[in-house]
């Protein structure tokens, strides 16, 4: 199509450009539904140097996943043993994003609580502290979420994937709107986390193996940041801070048993029941 014939008429330009903004938006990895130029970025982006990994030469899909494993499982499987650990265990995930980061628990199997095993930067982060409302708002989640197998895209666009199950029921009650939200692959993201394609094959295959040694669902807790008191006293004028006190009681609850707590809602508001075993 000539430049000439997209000058005809605006409405056919408009259609154009949109056209022209989908196309950037697949080259660059930016997700359609979540693109805002809005957007007040609360994260540093971090450009490492991109390894070729051997999992580049399959195509997307289920044998991607198997390569990505491939290239893990040794090196992780050795540094579990460290811990007291094991490939397969239940895990836990839990994410700040004041502070960037992801944390990865595995269950330690003698204590029957959730041992750190690894904390992740994440490369790539949008919006500002403050929940998730609708499609489009470039803000990341915060609350409390799970994933299963479903919940695993081995054939994501940004390498590997895991939907995080966002808008939860909570999210439903205050009708908040927006689909496809992800811990996934690449240095570049708007509403998800992105962890690069490397450290992204370690915790997609960590979260595959406890899946396939029957975990039931993987829960994925998300944080405005660290809940201290300290932090708390802070966020005393925020407008989310009634939120965040909510919040806190699960944080709380997983800091004091090491697991973490069982959660439903009612009447628009998160209820937590303390966990006495995994």
């Amino acid at each position: 199509m000539s430049y000439g014939n997209c000058m005809k008429g605006v409405v056919f330009a408009g259609i154009v450009v949109s056209a022209i903004w989908l196309v950037t938006a697949q080259i660059t990895g930016t997700p359609q539904d979540e693109a805002s130029p809005n957007a007040t970025d609360i994260s540093t982006m971090t450009t490492p140097a991109k390894p070729h990994l051997p999992s580049y030469d399959v195509a997307p899909g289920m044998q991607r996943a198997a390569a990505a494993e491939k290239r893990v499982k040794a090196p992780l499987s050795a540094a579990l043993k460290e811990k007291n650990l094991t490939w397969g265990d239940p895990l836990f995930i839990r994410a700040f994003k004041e502070e960037g980061i992801l944390e990865v628990f595995l269950l330690d199997q003698k204590t029957q609580r959730f041992q750190l095993f690894r904390t992740y930067p994440i490369a790539k982060q949008s919006g500002s502290l403050g929940p998730k409302q609708w499609q489009g708002d470039s803000q990341v989640p915060e609350g409390f979420y799970v994933a299963s197998n479903h919940s695993l895209k081995c054939d994501s666009a940004f390498h590997l994937a895991i939907n995080i199950g966002y808008p939860n029921e909570y999210d439903q009650s205050l009708q908040r709107t927006g689909d496809y939200i992800m811990i996934h692959g690449n240095c570049v993201s708007i509403g998800c986390l992105a962890m690069t394609d490397e450290k992204i094959e370690e915790i997609y295959s960590l979260i595959h193996a406890s899946l396939a040694q029957g975990q039931a669902y993987v829960r994925i807790h998300i944080f405005p940041f660290r809940m201290t008191e300290e932090r708390m006293k802070l966020a005393e004028q925020d407008q989310w801070f009634t939120f965040w006190k909510m919040l806190k009681v699960g944080y709380d609850s997983f800091e004091a048993n090491g697991l973490p707590a069982t959660t439903r809602v009612e009447n628009q508001t998160y209820l937590f029941t303390p966990a006495t075993k995994p």
